[in-house]
C-alpha cells in the first residue's frame, strides 16, 4: 500500500482571484480525506495470521507374511490365460494331509506390529462416497462358504510357534507371521477380522452356512495349512481369505492373488478360483477403492508360493483389500463405514461366482 500523499496544496498568488483559490483549497482537502480512510481500512482488512504446520513420521509397521506376495512363483493372468480356458477337470486331487515338517535350524521369527488397537480414521471426504455395492445375494442361500482372516492378532508374541516351516507343494514356507498395520492406525490382524465378521453376517443373512478360520484377534496362528484345511474339511463351495498388503507408500489399490497351476495341487481348482478372482476384480470397485497401481495385471495375479492357496481341495483366492502404507488407503482400511461396504462388495462377488455370472 502506498503512503499517505501528505502534500499540501500551494498557496495562490495575490494575482489571482480569491475565488479560485478557495476552490483549488476545497478540491484539495477533499482528496486528503478521501485518500486516508480507505487506505486505513484496507491496510486492517489485509492483516494476515499463519499457523505452523506439524508433521510427523509414522513407522512403517509391515511385517512379511507367510501368505503376503513376494516376487517367487508369480506368473500373470496374461501368462496363464490359456491354461485357465483349456482347464475345467472338476476331479479333485488329493493334497497332502497334516503334513508340517519342520526345516531344521529355522530362526525365523515375527515383529511385534506398531500398533495392536484398532484406531479408526475417517475416510477422504476430497470426493463423494460411490453408491453401495449392490447385486443379487441368492445365489448364496444353501452354500457352504469358508472365510479365513488373515495372521492373528498374538502372532507377534509366538515367533518360535510361526517359524515352524511347512511344505506347501512347491516350497518350505513358514507357519505364519504378525501381519502388516496402518502407521498409527488399524492392525492389519484387526482389519481382517473386521471384514471377515461383516461378510459372515452378510452371507448367513441371505441363507449361508459360513465357516471361519478364526473369530477372534486375541489368539496366534492358524498355520497356513490349516487355513486351507479347514475349508476342505468343511467340504466349502468356495473359500477366501482377506488381507491388506504392505506395499510401497507411493501404491494404492487391491489385488486379488489366485492360485497357479500345480499338478496334484490346485489343479483341480485353478479355473474356478480364476473365474472368483475376476468376480472380485469385477465388484471391489464399486467400494472406491481402485485395482493396484503397484501390481501388474488388472487386479489378479497369480501365485504358486502361498500355502492357503496351494494346499486347498476348493476354490479359494487371497485378497488384498488395499495398501496399510498409502495414506490414502490407510484412512480407507480404517474407517469402520468403508469396511462394511468392503464386506457388501465380496458378498456380491461370491454371490456373482456361485451363480455362474
Amino acid at each position: 500500500m502506498t503512503a499517505r500523499d501528505t502534500r499540501r496544496p500551494t498557496r495562490p498568488s495575490k494575482r489571482r482571484a480569491i475565488t479560485l483559490g478557495i476552490s483549488a483549497l476545497v478540491v484539495a482537502i477533499g482528496a486528503v480525506a478521501c485518500d486516508a480512510n480507505p487506505r486505513t481500512v484496507d491496510a486492517n482488512a489485509r492483516t494476515t495470521s499463519s499457523a505452523a504446520a506439524t508433521s510427523s513420521s509414522a513407522a512403517d509397521a509391515t511385517v512379511a507374511s507367510g501368505d503376503t506376495a513376494t516376487t517367487d512363483g508369480r506368473t500373470t493372468v496374461a501368462q496363464a490365460a490359456t491354461a485357465a480356458a483349456t482347464t475345467g477337470s472338476t476331479t479333485t486331487t488329493a493334497k497332502p494331509g497334516t503334513t508340517t515338517t519342520a526345516k531344521p535350524g529355522t530362526t525365523t521369527s515375527a515383529a511385534k506390529p506398531t500398533t495392536t488397537t484398532p484406531k479408526p480414521t475417517s475416510a477422504p471426504t476430497t470426493a463423494a462416497a460411490p453408491p453401495p455395492p449392490s447385486g443379487n445375494l441368492s445365489a448364496v442361500a444353501g452354500k457352504i462358504i469358508a472365510i479365513d482372516p488373515g495372521h492373528n492378532g498374538m502372532n507377534w508374541a509366538h515367533s518360535a510357534e510361526l517359524s515352524r516351516m511347512i511344505w506347501i507343494g512347491t516350497q518350505y514356507r513358514q507357519c505364519d507371521t504378525a501381519g502388516a498395520a496402518v502407521p498409527g492406525g488399524i492392525t492389519e490382524t484387526a482389519f481382517n477380522l473386521d471384514v471377515g465378521l461383516r461378510l459372515r453376517s452378510i452371507l448367513v443373512a441371505n441363507g449361508a452356512t459360513v465357516v471361519m478360520s478364526r473369530t477372534d484377534n486375541s489368539g496366534w496362528g492358524p498355520c497356513i495349512d490349516q487355513r486351507a484345511f479347514f475349508g476342505n474339511n468343511a467340504h466349502a463351495n468356495v473359500a477366501i481369505s482377506i488381507h491388506a498388503d504392505g506395499g510401497p507408500v507411493s501404491g494404492r489399490g487391491f489385488m486379488v492373488n489366485a492360485p497357479g497351476n500345480i499338478p496334484g495341487y490346485t489343479d483341480d481348482i485353478y479355473a474356478a478360483s480364476h473365474r472368483l478372482g475376476l468376480d472380485i476384480v469385477r465388484a471391489f470397485p464399486s467400494t472406491g477403492m481402485p485395482i493396484a497401481s503397484y501390481y501388474c495385471c488388472g487386479g489378479m495375479i497369480e501365485r504358486t508360493d502361498f500355502g492357503g492357496l496351494n494346499l486347498s481341495n476348493v476354490p479359494k483366492v487371497l485378497f488384498e483389500a488395499g495398501n496399510t502404507q498409502n495414506p490414502t488407503d490407510g484412512a480407507l482400511l480404517g474407517d469402520p463405514n468403508w469396511r462394511q461396504r468392503a464386506a457388501q462388495a465380496l458378498a456380491v462377488a461370491l454371490a456373482n461366482y456361485l451363480a455362474g455370472n
